[in-house]
């Protein structure tokens, strides 16, 4: 019998060592090495500080900056330890006063535009992260960042341009713009 508990113990011993220990560190190890800036997060820097990460939404409410796709997280926006979507269906009415407030805040910072909504700026996708919005979503909002950066439309769209991304390997998702990394170029843009 003590030879079993024996063999038992060496076998949760080894086990123990090679799947808990071993293979998650040549794991890491190989996604360091392979792909070293999103091992580490795909952290974005401004003066040597990280400021955030592309792969998750960032609040932006300042007028001058390109909002992104409402979060759905608690018990703050964009809260990475919580993510997930709102659960509530079409015709819940907290969804219909949730899409009515994103509205009303985006006709309040840009009163005269007159063109449609994108549905991406009034409702969280189903992680509450997403970094990225619309080409449509960020066109929306090219005249209210002109206006409050004091440049023109056309400037902005070359930013919006630049930060456009198309669809992976051609064919998979939809073009979209990381809203972070768009909004770090205009800051740091050179007047």
């Amino acid at each position: 019998m003590l030879q079993h508990i024996r063999a038992s113990l060496m076998a949760l011993l080894l086990f123990t060592v090679v799947t808990g220990v071993l293979y998650p560190l040549v794991v890491t190890c190989v996604a360091a090495a392979v792909f070293p800036t999103k091992a580490t997060g795909s952290l974005l820097y401004r003066n040597g500080t990280p400021i955030g990460s592309s792969l998750i939404g960032q609040p932006f409410d300042d007028p001058k900056y390109f909002w992104g796709r409402p979060s759905a997280t608690t018990p703050m926006p964009y809260n990475a330890a919580a993510s997930s979507g709102s659960n509530l269906g079409p015709l819940n009415p907290a969804l219909l006063d949730a899409v009515k407030a994103h509205v009303e805040a985006l006709k309040r910072t840009d009163p005269d535009n007159p063109a449609s909504i994108p549905v991406d700026l009034v409702t969280a996708s189903g992680s509450g992260l997403d970094p990225h919005i619309s080409p449509a979503a960020a066109e929306y909002q090219v005249r209210r960042v002109a206006r409050m950066r004091s440049m023109t439309e056309d400037q902005v769209r070359a930013f919006v341009a630049a930060h456009t991304r198309g669809r992976q390997f051609g064919f998979l998702g939809e073009p979209c713009v990381n809203v972070l990394q768009l909004n770090l170029a205009l800051d740091m843009r050179k007047p």
